[in-house]
């Protein structure tokens, strides 16, 4: 069983941002288990901490050409490269307090992050490091740039690099991530720009704190002022970027990543999929490293062995996780294609309320019904209360329905259901049956 991990001891770093050009400390301290990476900015007066995970990530065309995290107005910025040191490093909870907005630049690359956790030393914690397995494929795109990332048992990166430049020309590598290979093979990699974009990016604020030392600047004959530590140093950093990037997701990833030119704000795009992956399944009793197991996930057909209804209306389409007679989860894919859709709002589709509280039910009676003693009966609708609707559904939503039993007899249940999507509840009631012979 790998264990969580955190640093042995205190240690500190000190810098200044590569585009705000702010002086910065950082102070690296242990963390407890299941804790995270968390920023502490300590030149503000309350001290506010900023967890790194998707939901406090701020839009990459707010802070462009850098991955930033904030919430309530409180920023983090440029914290790529130390999140993929840590991801490199299997560091999973580590608390750092930081007196400005920026993560120092040091030398364009994660190797000074890297060095300095190693220096601290490695602490494995008691429980067990969690993992999320990439599921299904997801594929996100951006004009020519593009994202694939697969089911796969390691953690792989495939990238292919493709610029309109000399010595930027295509570039193919292939990393299979752990500890060692990040410092050997990806840690050292530094940040690049075009020698054309630097005025440009200076007048927009961004690169303030960047030099011929911290920064690959590319011209017509070659890297400016500095050499290469790589003879591919480009595409190594590029992966670099990908690793930190996805890491706040909060947890390290199983699954095979196929990417073509891709960059922050396509890095991030793919971020979010993947975390809209991990909370569908979490919210169908999922465990994040595996699937239901067989007797516990039920598809259409072993469904409409214990409901009565068929297409068109059957509203499920797969039972996600089922304990007989006290809770129930399953998920109704929402698609244009679902005749209502013809009918209803066509020019705008919106899911029909009630239609929503028949899915409900339907869950709700999948988990009445598969209990033995009650096989071969029916679960008929008796009432509807407290019924809420609190945002619309519309194609290309995953509705999750999740029903928990308040109440239930031999002859009656009543029954508390919700149906999500992307994790915030969409519509509620308390249901009622009845169950007879048929």
């Amino acid at each position: 069983m790998e264990r969580q991990k955190t640093i042995a001891k205190q240690v500190t770093l000190e810098g200044i941002g590569l585009h705000t050009a702010n002086k910065v400390n950082l102070n690296f301290k242990p963390a407890p288990e299941d804790s995270g990476i968390r920023f502490i900015r300590t030149d503000l007066a309350n001290k506010p901490v900023i967890k790194t995970c998707v939901e406090n990530l701020l839009d990459p065309y707010q802070r462009i050409r850098r991955t930033s995290i904030g919430k309530d107005g409180v920023e983090i910025q440029t914290v790529e490269h130390l999140l993929a040191a840590l991801a490199g490093m299997n560091i999973d909870n580590l608390d750092i307090e930081i007196n400005n907005q920026e993560v120092p630049g040091a030398d364009g690359s994660s190797i000074e992050f890297a060095e300095i956790i190693s220096r601290a030393g490695i602490k494995e914690q008691d429980k067990e490091r969690n993992y999320f397995s990439i599921k299904e494929p997801i594929f996100a795109q951006e004009e020519q740039a593009s994202i694939v990332i697969l089911p796969a048992k390691d953690f792989t990166i495939s990238y292919t690099l493709s610029y309109n430049h000399p010595l930027l020309k295509v570039q193919f590598l292939e990393i299979n991530m752990d500890r060692e290979k990040f410092k050997e093979n990806l840690a050292g990699a530094r940040t690049f720009c075009l020698e054309s974009e630097v005025g440009n990016l200076q007048e927009q604020g961004i690169g303030l704190g960047a030099s011929y030392s911290n920064t690959l600047v590319v011209g017509k004959e070659g890297v400016i002022n500095n050499k290469l530590r790589f003879e591919d140093e480009f595409i190594r950093h590029k992966i670099l970027d990908l690793v930190g990037d996805l890491y706040i997701l909060g947890q390290p990833l199983k699954g095979h990543i196929i990417a073509l030119k891709s960059g922050h704000s396509l890095n991030l795009k793919m971020l979010k999929k993947i975390h809209q992956q991990r909370e569908r399944y979490l919210l169908g009793g999922v465990g994040v490293d595996s699937r239901p197991n067989d007797e516990h996930e039920l598809d259409r057909e072993a469904i409409m062995k214990i409901l009565p209804h068929r297409p068109p209306f059957l509203f499920v389409d797969r039972i996600l996780s089922l304990e007989q007679g006290k809770h129930a989860r399953g998920i109704k894919y929402v698609t244009k294609d679902d005749y209502y859709f013809k009918g209803h709002f066509p020019q705008k589709p919106v899911m029909p309320g009630v239609l929503m509280i028949e899915a409900m039910a339907q869950v709700g009676g999948v988990m009445m019904l598969a209990a033995k003693e009650n096989r071969g009966k029916l679960a008929y609708f008796l009432a509807a209360n407290n019924v809420k609707f609190r945002k619309t559904v519309v194609p290309g939503d995953d509705l999750v329905l999740d029903v928990t039993a308040v109440r239930v007899k031999s002859k009656t249940g009543t029954v508390h259901a919700k149906a999500l999507v992307e994790g915030k509840v969409v519509a509620e009631a308390d249901l009622m049956f009845t169950l007879s012979e048929e």
